[in-house]
């Protein structure tokens, strides 16, 4: 228990983490299983920002009460906060898996696998930082 304690917000976010990476992953595969197609470039992308606003507006409530414990009054302001650092690692995300998938042929989900770990490490930074720093 000590040993939790002592990397709580680690442990939490990585927890939390994983929870986020299922829901985009879900959502994204429901997306090009029954509607869209991978295989072009826009429909892939479309998977990519659907999947993403699933999974940033769940990581924000679950950050929010059970990783950063914030108690921040401006809910609104926060939550922009919190949206605006998911942006730029939205362009990350499909930067990458234009790259991987549209130009190198890579299999879309194990690119989309591989992104999710670049991006879990890039939001934890930008969230400890940025979003709900301590003051």
């Amino acid at each position: 228990m000590e040993t939790y304690r002592k990397y709580k917000e680690i442990v939490n976010y990585l927890i939390v983490g994983v929870l986020t990476t299922v829901v985009s992953l879900a959502v994204y595969y429901i997306c090009v299983v029954t509607f869209l197609d991978p295989h072009r470039a826009l429909q892939l992308q479309a998977a990519n920002v659907i999947s993403w606003i699933a999974a940033v507006t769940f990581a924000y409530f679950t950050n929010r009460r059970f990783v950063f414990e914030s108690k921040n009054p401006n809910m609104l302001a926060e939550a922009g906060a919190f949206y605006a650092a998911r942006l730029a690692t939205l362009g990350m995300d499909m930067a990458v898996m234009f790259l991987m998938v549209t130009v190198g042929g890579i299999n879309d989900k194990i690119a989309k696998l591989v992104v999710q770990v670049l991006v879990t490490v890039a939001n934890y930074i930008l969230s400890k930082l940025l979003v709900f720093r301590k003051k």
